[in-house]
């Protein structure tokens, strides 16, 4: 099965300011793991009034950190690729301590609480965003595309004349992204990466891990791998195999345990899909057992 190139960098220091361009500086927050890479990246865009993307997670030494590279700055714009707490979880109380509102999709869930917790928890914004929504400030313009998939709120920012985006954790070069239902939708990615390939960005600066130089290069290589996980999904139903977790035991020899239940949940998004399109049906009463439709 063909898989994307695997991007890797220099473990970068965390809490310390990198700069990415000359509009674009880094700090990373110290949550590594194997769902974050080195940890979450939080950019911040532009010089003396700014707009700083996905402030990261609760965590007082990054907020620290945060406001210590912005000393003598102004905040104007919170912006968030989503509400996963890697992401948001810090958001409330770095806007308050810098002054500035929020900015993301609000699309809540019908039954979901606003803001609940967890990492697949969602955050209500100040102001919510719809597609196309342009955010700017001296010297800097940011355009909002709403690129559903990982998350129905997910949101991917273009920085206009420098064909920069900044992809959160729709497209990641060290490692595909988790598509896991309810929230996550393997269709909706794929109609996201293709909006994506038909773009003309150099560079893509994701949530997670290293900058993706090649985008076009790269999202074609993610979209062929997940076509490929598509059809060896549909091969395993017909073989006999009938739920995500035994189709993971197929598929994913070996798997390290803390990435299991990820992998179930994106096998359940393709097995979702593939139900969506007819040609494949659950048993009655909505499970998660799947066979070759009629």
């Amino acid at each position: 099965m063909s898989s994307p190139p695997v991007l890797t960098e220099p473990v970068p220091p965390h809490g310390v300011v990198i700069p990415a361009h000359p509009l674009v500086r880094r700090v990373v927050a110290r949550n590594p793991g194997p769902m974050t890479c080195h940890g979450t990246s939080s950019w911040i865009v532009g010089h003396g009034r700014v707009a700083v993307i996905d402030p990261g997670p609760d965590d007082d030494a990054h907020r620290r950190a945060l406001l210590e590279a912005l000393a003598g700055e102004t905040v104007t714009h919170v912006l968030l690729t989503h509400g996963h707490t890697d992401h948001a979880g810090g958001a409330a109380a770095f806007a308050q301590a810098v002054g500035a509102a929020t900015y993301g999709f609000a699309r809540p869930r019908a039954g979901e609480r606003a803001g609940s917790g967890g990492a697949r928890g969602s955050f209500p914004p100040d102001v919510p965003l719809e597609d196309g929504a342009v955010i700017e400030g001296p010297g800097w313009r940011l355009e909002a595309l709403h690129t559903p998939g990982h998350a129905s709120d997910h949101l991917c920012f273009a920085l206009a004349g420098e064909r920069i985006l900044f992809s959160g954790d729709h497209v990641m070069g060290w490692s595909t992204s988790v598509v896991s239902p309810p929230d996550g939708d393997m269709a909706a990615y794929m109609a996201s990466l293709r909006r994506l390939l038909a773009r003309d960005d150099a560079l893509l600066l994701p949530g997670h891990g290293p900058a993706v130089t090649e985008p076009r290069r790269h999202i074609a290589a993610l979209l062929a791998h997940r076509l490929a996980r598509e059809a060896a999904v549909l091969e395993a139903v017909r073989e006999g195999l009938a739920t995500p977790a035994s189709i993971v035991l197929r598929l994913y020899p070996g798997l390290a345990a803390p990435l299991v239940r990820p992998a179930e949940g994106s096998v359940l998004a393709h097995l979702l899909k593939l139900e969506a399109e007819g040609l494949l049906a659950r048993d009655q009463g909505g499970s998660d057992t799947f066979r070759l439709a009629n």
